[in-house]
C-alpha cells in the first residue's frame, strides 16, 4: 500500500573536494551525497551512515533532509556501494514538489506463488520483470507492485495489465510486459541419458574381455 509517511534526516554541507577528503568522511562514519532538482542548485552534503540506513529501511520513499532548521522533502535517486564490503559510499537525493506526481521505479511482488496448480505439480515460478516504472504523487507511492500468480498452471504467463495498482498510481512500462511464468520441470537430457547407458554398456564389455582374457 501507498504510504505518506515521511522520514527525517539531517544532513550537513560539504565542500567538494578531492577523493582523499571523501576516504577521510567515510572513516568517520559519514556518507557524502548530492540533492539536486527542484528550484535550488544542487548541494554537496554529508550525513551519519547509520541514520542513512536507518532511513532508507524506513516506510515511504519521501525523505524530509533537513539541515540549518529547514526540511526539503525529497526521493533517493541513486545509490553508490562498495562492490566488495556492499556499503554505501554516495547517494543522490531529488527535491520532490509533494502536489505534483514523479516518477520512480518499485518493486515487482509475486503473491501466491507457491499457491498456484503449476509449482503444486512441480512446474518452477520464474521471475522475469522484478521492478516497474509507476507513476504518483511522492507521498504515494507504493513500496511495492503486487501481482497475483496464485492460479498459475505450467506454460501460464501473467503480465502487468493484472498487477494490483493502488487508487493514484499509474504503471508507465507497458502493460503487456510479462512478469512471471510457471516453468515446466527440468528433465533429464535424453543424450545424458544415451551417454549413460553407453559408459555402463562399455565398463560391461570391458569386465566381460578381461575376464575372458583371463580364461584364455
Amino acid at each position: 500500500m501507498a504510504s505518506n509517511q515521511t522520514t527525517q534526516l539531517t544532513i550537513a554541507p560539504r565542500e567538494i573536494e578531492g577523493s582523499r577528503a571523501t576516504r577521510r568522511l567515510r572513516r568517520e562514519g559519514k556518507v557524502p551525497g548530492i540533492l539536486y532538482g527542484g528550484q535550488g542548485d544542487p548541494l554537496a552534503f554529508t550525513v551519519d551512515g547509520r541514520e542513512l540506513r536507518h532511513a532508507l529501511q524506513a516506510t515511504g520513499a519521501v525523505v524530509e533532509l533537513t539541515m540549518d532548521g529547514k526540511s526539503t522533502p525529497a526521493v533517493l535517486k541513486d545509490t553508490q556501494r562498495h562492490p566488495v564490503r556492499g556499503e554505501t559510499t554516495h547517494v543522490d537525493f531529488l527535491r520532490v514538489d509533494l502536489s505534483k506526481p514523479i516518477q520512480a521505479v518499485v518493486a515487482v511482488e509475486l503473491v501466491g506463488a507457491d499457491e498456484g496448480p503449476g509449482v503444486r505439480d512441480g512446474g518452477v515460478m520464474d521471475q522475469p520483470l522484478r521492478e516497474v516504472t509507476i507513476e504518483a504523487l511522492p507521498n504515494e507511492i507504493p513500496e511495492a507492485i503486487r501481482v497475483d500468480v496464485s492460479e498459475l498452471s505450467i506454460g501460464d504467463v501473467v503480465t502487468l495489465s493484472v498487477a494490483q495498482v493502488p487508487d493514484g498510481v499509474t504503471i508507465v512500462d507497458e502493460l503487456d510486459t510479462a512478469v512471471a511464468t510457471v516453468l515446466a520441470p527440468r528433465l533429464r537430457d535424453a543424450d545424458e541419458e544415451a551417454e549413460g547407458i553407453e559408459e555402463e554398456t562399455e565398463l560391461v564389455g570391458e569386465g566381460g574381455d578381461a575376464a575372458a582374457s583371463d580364461e584364455g
